[in-house]
């Protein structure tokens, strides 16, 4: 029977793991789990990402307040479906993501495929958002899929058709994002980076 991890140096990342693995895990490290394999993620984001993050918050909470879908927040561990693992092997942990479909809520986060997730991009993750998470969420069937580009400050939004992401023209500053999924969400790309 598989034990309590305490510290992230006991484990193997060359090995192979599964949610119940990760379940136990107690070390302070952020990791996530892509097709079984550990990710460690950055110990803190940076004031950048936390004033994005925090800007887009206040605009998802304003537009799904009262009605059913949920928006949440990292750290909050998605456990993702993927055709080609027979087991629980992918929890991510996305900077924000919506959850329409409340039987895909336990108390332990989301099991499925959120209908919106959303990633901050940081210079030292950039790879892995724009191309692991990419195929992933696509994989996963993730309806929509933003990435936001703190550098060049645009807003890129996907929108999977046919199993396919298709993406959107990019959303510069002076420009409202466009949702195909939720039409009605209204956010401009200046407010998303406000005060940075």
């Amino acid at each position: 029977m598989p034990s309590v991890v305490n510290h992230f140096n006991e484990l193997d990342l060359t090995k192979k793991y599964t949610y119940s693995d990760y379940l136990l895990w107690q070390f302070s490290e952020r990791v996530e789990l892509i097709k079984g394999y550990i990710r460690q993620m950055s110990p803190a984001p940076s004031m950048v990402h936390q004033t994005i993050s925090m800007n887009l918050s206040v605009a998802l909470a304003r537009n799904f307040k009262k009605k059913p879908c949920r928006f949440f927040a990292a750290p909050f561990d998605v456990r993702l479906p993927l055709k080609t693992e027979s087991k629980e092997t992918t929890v991510v942990q996305p900077d924000l993501c919506v959850v329409c479909d409340a039987s895909k809520l336990d108390a332990r986060g989301c099991k499925g495929a959120p209908d919106l997730i959303i990633e901050i991009i940081s210079p030292n993750n950039s790879k892995h958002d724009i191309d692991t998470k990419f195929k992933l969420y696509q994989e996963a069937e993730v309806l929509e899929y933003w990435i936001v580009e703190p550098t060049e400050k645009i807003v890129l939004v996907y929108s999977l058709v046919n199993g396919t992401y298709i993406g959107l023209q990019p959303f510069g500053m002076n420009q409202q994002i466009e949702s195909r999924l939720f039409p009605d969400l209204q956010m401009s790309v200046i407010d998303v980076f406000e005060n940075v």
